[in-house]
């Protein structure tokens, strides 16, 4: 970790001048600037100081979390063709999350994966053509533009009658395809 660089982006980010850091943590300018081109180390003890005076902590500074990938674009899809649909994992492993969104094409006659009762809700947005919902008895016409949302506790699927392909954004919880 460069512990310099990453106390120089804080500082800027809290739009401060080294001067005015320098102020606040009782430290001189030049300690600073050396601090944040690595060309020496603080103690502990500095450190903490320098990050109190930036507004964090010694946890905070050290955690090593990941930014998260929150943009995803066709190059991140992963497509599935079966016989009657194709399936678009929208975004990578959303297995992992509590979520799992899918684009879903389905041709004239073809019908969706059929879908056994579970925990969890779903929630469809039709972008282009008609699907039937089917949901244990209930057969229900949804048109582009139109959505559904459901408890999937219910045996349920879709299937595209008509001669537009259908295209459906589904979002189930938890993650079933």
């Amino acid at each position: 970790m460069q512990i310099g660089y990453k106390l120089r982006c804080m500082r800027l980010a809290n739009r401060l001048t080294l001067e005015e850091l320098a102020n606040r943590s009782e430290l001189s300018k030049g300690f600073l600037s050396q601090v944040e081109r690595d060309l020496t180390s603080p103690s502990i003890d500095t450190l903490d100081d320098i990050l109190e005076a930036l507004g964090s902590n010694l946890h905070d500074f050290f955690s090593q979390d990941v930014d998260e990938q929150l943009v995803f674009g066709k190059d991140d899809f992963f497509i599935n063709e079966q016989d009657d649909y194709v399936i678009s994992y929208i975004v990578p492993n959303a297995q992992k999350n509590d979520m799992e969104p899918i684009l879903i094409e389905l041709e004239k006659g073809k019908k969706s994966m059929k879908m056994e009762p579970h925990e969890g809700e779903e929630f469809g947005y039709v972008i282009s053509g008609k699907i039937v919902l089917h949901f244990g008895n209930r057969d229900e016409t949804v048109k582009t533009g139109e959505t559904f949302y459901l408890k999937a506790n219910r045996t349920h699927y879709l299937e595209n009658r008509w001669d537009r392909t259908a295209k459906v954004i589904w979002i189930t919880t938890p993650p079933q395809f």
